[in-house]
């Protein structure tokens, strides 16, 4: 058996194959015996078809079978061997001219194309800079915390007149384009919190109102959009798209928020029992949460905008040809307007898994077998305390990690996940980079733009 690498550029090679009779005889011949062994046909006792009839009917497909176990072997071994870095997976050249005669065993040629990874040095830290930002934990902040927090634990009651900051629970009566109740139009009973209304003059016009007070008002300005609207009014969200009347707005109860004391009592609903005593130690265990809350969320930015950067710098190619036909061939779902317009991404994130796993082979990172267990009991612990379920002891969480583990798909995600945060704290560590504090707003508005979310 012969096998050969060609580059047709430095990112695309030709991989050929060569099969000679010898290679494979002993394989053909000893699953042709197979075969006959366990096969059945009609007239025929079972082990007793003459090896004739055997090859005659089934000798095309067993030596198809035994030349591509023999091929994908050879292919894969070769290619480890020599330590040949392929991006996807060779793909057969198809050769129009070339028919394979499977009846007739024979010397065989294969042909493969195979995409290579380009080759790079990356030096760090080296000397671009780099920014962590961070949020802001300032009073104003840990304020408007403690106010949510309240809320989140007062309780509600009617009052007589309604204010900037009540709910109105009122009757929305369908209107025709006069302002007359249309016979047989929606009725819906809803909840409007004025404190959310943007358009004033709307807003304005519910403060001051008791029950039974009639008002027409227009429902697109006393909503969050159209299924907010759909959902207020009762009907659906295309209807609400293209409703342009008013509508009769009764009111029908108010009720106002009463937020809760900043005691003890709300120390201890948020915190647990005896947790926080003191109004010191309730705001700073706010700024630890929110810090501890916002971290993931300015690494995950941090990571962005060094893998662009570092990207942008080391000017990677790919052999994207070759890639874009094999996600067309290996993926179902792909079709070449999906991959014309998504393949930028594909490529970006080809380009940092590259630049990762160069990190991780250079300063020698590893995960360990513990590491992986650990983190899939936190990943577990993290998921009973989401449903407020109890967490399990130490040895029933460990057993059910492992049963997690036991799938090689769910094992490769956590494996991949460690590795990101470890390469991620190493550029931590490593870069050169200045700290920058954002304010609450600020800090969301450049995470949506930097996420993408």
């Amino acid at each position: 058996m012969d096998v050969q690498v060609k580059n047709t550029d430095e990112l695309n090679a030709i991989l050929t194959i060569k099969i000679n009779n010898d290679d494979y005889k002993d394989k053909y011949e000893s699953s042709l015996k197979k075969y006959k062994k366990d096969v059945q046909l009609p007239g025929f006792r079972k082990g007793h078809i003459p090896a004739s009839i055997i090859k005659k009917k089934y000798g095309a497909s067993i030596l198809a079978e035994e030349i591509d176990k023999l091929l994908n072997d050879t292919l894969y071994k070769h290619i480890t061997e020599n330590k040949i870095n392929i991006l996807g997976n060779p793909m057969p050249k198809v050769d129009k001219n070339q028919e394979i005669d499977w009846k007739n065993p024979s010397d065989f040629e294969f042909e493969y194309e195979i995409g290579l990874a380009p080759e790079f040095n990356l030096e760090l830290p080296g000397k671009d800079k780099y920014t962590y930002h961070k949020l802001k934990i300032d009073d104003k902040l840990i304020n408007k915390q403690i106010e949510d927090f309240a809320k989140r634990y007062g309780k509600l009651s009617s009052v007589e007149i309604s204010e900037d900051k009540d709910m109105i629970m009122a009757e929305f009566n369908e209107l025709d384009e006069n302002d007359k109740i249309v016979e047989g139009g929606f009725n819906k009973s809803s909840t409007v919190s004025i404190e959310f209304i943007d358009v004033k003059k709307a807003k304005d016009k519910l403060i001051g109102l008791k029950v039974g007070d009639e008002h027409i008002v227009n429902p697109k300005e006393i909503s969050k959009g159209d299924v907010d609207m759909a959902s207020m009014l009762g009907i659906e969200k295309e209807a609400a798209i293209s409703y342009t009347n008013n509508v009769k707005f009764t009111v029908k109860e108010i009720n106002r928020l009463q937020p809760a004391n900043i005691d003890q009592g709300l120390y201890d609903k948020i915190f647990g029992e005896g947790v926080v005593e003191t109004e010191e130690q309730f705001r700073e265990k706010i700024a630890n949460d929110l810090s501890g809350m916002f971290d993931k969320d300015s690494e995950r930015i941090f990571k962005k905008n060094v893998s662009k950067q570092l990207m942008d710098k080391l000017k990677l190619d790919l052999p994207n040809d070759f890639l874009k036909r094999w996600i067309l061939a290996t993926n179902k779902d792909a079709n070449q307007e999906l991959i014309d317009k998504e393949y930028h991404l594909y490529a970006d994130n080809l380009k940092w898994q590259l630049i990762e796993n160069k990190i991780i082979k250079q300063e020698d990172i590893k995960v360990e077998n513990q590491e992986i267990i650990e983190h899939t009991k936190e990943l577990l612990a993290s998921q009973y305390g989401q449903y407020g379920m109890m967490i399990p002891p130490d040895e029933e969480l460990e057993k059910a990690a492992k049963n997690v583990l036991s799938n090689q798909e769910e094992t490769k995600k956590i494996y991949d996940m460690i590795y990101d945060k470890k390469v991620t704290t190493y550029l931590k560590e490593t870069l050169k980079t200045t700290n920058k504090e954002l304010s609450y707003d600020d800090f969301v508005k450049f995470a949506t733009e930097t996420l993408g979310q």
